[in-house]
């Protein structure tokens, strides 16, 4: 008898009642009845029931599951500046999450030959050489949806609000591919800012990316925020992100967009000043995704990146330590796609897709207006027009301080409703001569009468165009007033007073013409009939006004 048989007998248990009970101990399927071994009052033993057996062995079958968790684990070789060296993850994807101790999660970066350099999400001080890091065979991804509007978020989705956590089950991918040709049409839905100065002379409509390039502190973020606020009750969902700002600038702008009643359709997405550079540098991409998840629903978002001049700085700042060959300034070679890729995915789909949109704002700091330096060049190159803001016209109170000459929109009338079209076609180029003829006017030569004229409507339209901090004008109301400017009606009232001319007009027009303002709403267009009675409407106004 085997020294197993003897330990069973010395137990009380035949041989083949001890493997039986043996076989089911080592199972790792879930609890069942176990058939035991007994006596009857004399000791002797009770036959065994062998359906009883056959039962629980199949309950045991049935009920086994086979769950394999393969994971690699590898170890920290070093940490520190936001990023880690892991050896032992050979088979990691690059993009793919990492995750470390105490909860702490990395970004696959680098996949060299011997180690992965990976990007920390997070706090790296909690790291220390020698740490596991594990494999999670997912992608980066945040939560998307109707759920995100109107909440504060860092990069990765967690709020910052207090608001409680985002409830949601839809995630997105933060870097997905950018839709391609025939999944896209040509942009012709109007996308209304606001403001006079752009939407008359460099438009901006639905799936369109407009730069807006400019010094620190020339208004680039004010026209983001007036662009928001317009977007009241047009159904048009924006996502702001705020790359690199100082937190009490950009709790300022939060406060701004809740008191005009904004953030009911607004995300803010933050990673600021004091934030690690990973974080800065997958931020917009962040935004991106929340803003595509709808798009690709039949929805119409508008993005703000404020600004990829800090993000390609903390691109710049992570390349550096993962080692990688800096290039111009100090860039790596990869910073255009990194801004491309971003861009591209901004677009006006096709029907078939749903038609939705993704408009981009994107914003780019100049030093010394060196609009030729190497970010600002790269995303000129990408978008479909820019908007630059001059130093020098915004300390002479222009504001917007949008240089005439050098901003354009290549997308041009197709993203503005004809009456505006109408009344603005050449006010561009009007203005980018008056300009010209106001820098000759300076050196004091004797001018003869037409083009004194010409000077003088210039000043006024100028003037016009002006326009206080958060407040966005109707495209209709924009229509009359240019209208107005530049036929001639304003002609005779001091350029001064121009400004508290267009209030009064726009109070007079909605309080005893409010029929005209409607007709015009509806056609979106001037014709022979509406002109003439606007033609009556402002001589009538312009003989009341003192």
């Amino acid at each position: 008898m085997t020294g197993r048989e003897l330990s069973a007998q010395s137990r009380g248990l035949t041989p083949p009642m001890f493997f039986f009970q043996f076989f089911l101990v080592q199972s790792d399927a879930k609890t069942v009845p176990i058939p035991k071994y007994t006596r009857n009052q004399q000791g002797a033993d009770m036959k065994f029931n062998a359906d009883e057996i056959a039962s629980v062995i199949q309950k045991e079958i049935e009920q086994y599951e086979q769950k394999i968790d393969v994971r690699e684990v590898g170890r920290v070789l070093e940490v520190g500046d936001g990023i880690a060296r892991i050896y032992g993850l050979s088979g990691v994807m690059a993009g793919e999450m990492i995750e470390f101790p105490n909860g702490v999660m990395g970004l696959a970066f680098n996949l060299e030959e011997n180690s992965v350099g990976a990007i920390i999400l997070g706090d790296y001080l909690k790291l220390q050489e020698g740490n596991e890091a594990k494999t999670t065979g997912k992608l980066l991804s945040v939560p998307v949806g109707e759920a995100v509007l109107g909440r504060v978020l860092d990069p990765l989705g967690n709020p910052l609000d207090g608001k409680g956590p985002i409830v949601t089950d839809t995630y997105r991918e933060v870097e997905s591919p950018a839709p391609g040709i025939a999944d896209r049409q040509p942009v012709r839905e109007s996308l209304a800012t606001g403001i006079k100065a752009i939407d008359a002379m460099t438009p901006i409509g639905r799936g369109q990316r407009e730069l807006i390039i400019g010094d620190r502190k020339t208004g680039k973020t004010a026209i983001c925020i007036d662009t928001i606020i317009n977007q009241k009750d047009t159904g048009v969902k924006c996502f702001y992100v705020a790359v690199g700002q100082k937190d009490s600038t950009v709790a300022g702008i939060i406060e701004t967009l809740r008191h005009y009643g904004a953030m009911d359709y607004t995300t803010v997405i933050v990673a600021g000043a004091s934030a690690p550079a990973p974080l800065q540098y997958i931020a917009p991409y962040a935004g991106c995704a929340m803003a595509e998840h709808l798009m690709y629903n039949g929805q119409h978002t508008l993005a703000v990146y404020d600004d990829l001049s800090k993000q390609a700085t903390a691109y710049r700042q992570i390349s550096l330590l993962m080692r990688r060959p800096p290039g111009r300034e100090a860039f790596p070679g990869d910073i255009f796609y990194c801004h491309s890729r971003l861009l591209e995915r901004s677009a006006k789909l096709s029907d078939k897709l749903g038609g939705g949109s993704l408009t981009a704002l994107p914003i780019v700091e100049t030093l010394e207006g060196e609009v030729s330096a190497y970010i600002p060049t790269n995303v000129i190159s990408i978008t479909d027009g820019q908007i630059y803001l001059q130093p020098d016209l915004f300390f002479r109170g222009q504001r917007p301080a949008m240089n005439v000459g050098i901003s354009v929109s290549r997308v041009g009338g197709s993203a503005q409703i004809p009456a505006m079209k109408q009344v603005a076609g050449g006010m561009r180029l009007d203005m980018a001569a008056f300009r010209e003829l106001e820098a000759f006017a300076q050196l004091g030569t004797d001018l003869d009468a037409a083009t004194q004229a010409r000077l003088d409507r210039g000043y006024r339209i100028n003037e016009l165009i002006k326009q206080g901090l958060c407040k966005p004008m109707h495209v209709i109301d924009q229509v009359i007033v240019i209208y107005a400017g530049t036929h001639g009606f304003i002609d005779k009232v001091p350029a001064a007073e121009v400004l508290r001319w267009e209030g009064e007009l726009l109070s007079y027009l909605h309080a005893s013409h409010k029929g005209l303002w409607t007709k015009l709403n509806e056609k979106k267009k001037l014709d022979d009939e509406l002109t003439s009675e606007l033609d009556k409407v402002l001589e009538e106004f312009n003989r009341t006004f003192v």
